[in-house]
C-alpha cells in the first residue's frame, strides 16, 4: 500500500491554449484568463470569482451569433452523441473548462462537494471532456467513493488515451487495492507519456521497495526528488528503502523530509529505529515520543517495530 498519494488534477491554462469557439463572448475570456492567472497565485477565492464570471457570461452567449449553420448537428459541436446532445442545453464547450477550473478551485480550498458539482456541470456541457472526468475522479476518491472514482478514470482514458495523469491516478487506485501488477502498469505508461511527471516515479518507488526491489527504489525516488525536490514523502521513502543498506543515507534523508515537514510522523519512527538499531536509546525515544504524539492512533504499530529493531540488533552482537 502507498504510504502517501499524491492525485493529479488537471487546470486548463490562459485562453491562448484553450480551445476557444467563435460564438464565446470576449468579456468570458477576459474573466477566464483574470481566473487562470489568480488560481495560479495561490488566490482560489479569486480564481472561482472570475470563473463564476465566465461560466454566466459564456452560459448565455449574444443568440445574434449562434445559427443553426454554425452549430454542427447532431452533438452541438461537442457532446460525444445524439443522446448525450439532447441532455445538453448550453452549446459553448468553453463553458465546460471553465466549470472544470472553478471545481478544481474549490477542490483545493477543501470544497469537496462544490468540486464535484462544478466537475458534473462539465461533463454535462461536454461529456466528451477527459479532463473534467478525471479531476471529478480524483475528488471521488477523495470522499472515498472507489468505485466512482475508477469509473471516471476509466472513462477519461478511454476518451484520451494519453492523459498521463488517469493512468497515475488509477495505479494510485490500484495499488491501494492490493492490485500490484496493475498499478506498476499504469505507473509505467504514466512515465513513459510524461517522463517529468514526479508523483508517478514517487509511487512507482514505494511499489518497487515494498516488492524489496530496493536498489530500483532507490532510482525512483532519485528521480522523484530531481523534478520535486520539496516533497518530504519522496525523501522519507527513499530513507526507507536506504534503511536496509546504509544507515547514514537513511538518517540524511529523513532529517531531509523532517526539515521539509516537521509533522510527518512516519519519518520520526523510521528515524527513531534507525538511532535504536545504532545503539543511541536516548535519541531513538526522542523521535518514537514525538511520533506518539502526532499519531496517537499508531502505538501499537511502533511497538512492534521497536521490539523488532531490539530483536535484530541483539542479532547482530
Amino acid at each position: 500500500m502507498l504510504k502517501r498519494i499524491l492525485l493529479s488534477l488537471v487546470i486548463f491554462p490562459l485562453c491562448g491554449y484553450v480551445l476557444v469557439q467563435a460564438q464565446t463572448p470576449s468579456l468570458a475570456i477576459d474573466h477566464y484568463e483574470h481566473g487562470a492567472k489568480r488560481f495560479q497565485t495561490g488566490d482560489l477565492d479569486g480564481a472561482i470569482e472570475e470563473f463564476t464570471k465566465a461560466i454566466s457570461i459564456s452560459s448565455h452567449p449574444d443568440s445574434s451569433q449562434l445559427t443553426r449553420s454554425n452549430v454542427p448537428p447532431g452533438a452541438n459541436g461537442f457532446a460525444a452523441s445524439d443522446s448525450e446532445a439532447r441532455e445538453i442545453t448550453l452549446i459553448d464547450p468553453f463553458t465546460a473548462k471553465a466549470y472544470t477550473n472553478r471545481g478544481t478551485a474549490r477542490y483545493k480550498k477543501g470544497d469537496i462537494d462544490g468540486a464535484i458539482r462544478d466537475y458534473e456541470l462539465a461533463i454535462q456541457v461536454n461529456p466528451g471532456l477527459a479532463e473534467a472526468h478525471l479531476n471529478r475522479g480524483t475528488a471521488r476518491y477523495a470522499k472515498g467513493d472507489r468505485d466512482g472514482a475508477l469509473a471516471d478514470w476509466n472513462r477519461a482514458l478511454r476518451i484520451e488515451p494519453r492523459l498521463y495523469e488517469a493512468y497515475n491516478n488509477r495505479g494510485v487506485l490500484r495499488a491501494n487495492q492490493s492490485d500490484i501488477d496493475g498499478a506498476l502498469a499504469d505507473f509505467n505508461q504514466a512515465i513513459a507519456l510524461n517522463p517529468r511527471l514526479a508523483e508517478a516515479y514517487y509511487h512507482r518507488g514505494w511499489l518497487r521497495r515494498d516488492k524489496g526491489n530496493l536498489e530500483e527504489a532507490i532510482l525512483d525516488f532519485n528521480r522523484a526528488i530531481e523534478l520535486n525536490p520539496d516533497v518530504a514523502w519522496a525523501y522519507h521513502g527513499r530513507g526507507t528503502a536506504w534503511m536496509s543498506i546504509d544507515f547514514k543515507r537513511a538518517m540524511a534523508d529523513f532529517n531531509r523530509a523532517l526539515e521539509l515537514d516537521p509533522n510527518l510522523p512516519n519519518a520520526y519512527m523510521n528515524r527513531g529505529l534507525v538511532l535504536l538499531l545504532q545503539g543511541n536509546e536516548k535519541e531513538a525515544e526522542e523521535d518514537f515520543a514525538r511520533f506518539r504524539t502526532l499519531r496517537p492512533d499508531m502505538k501499537g504499530d511502533l511497538d512492534r517495530s521497536i521490539k523488532l529493531a531490539r530483536e535484530l540488533r541483539g542479532e547482530k552482537h
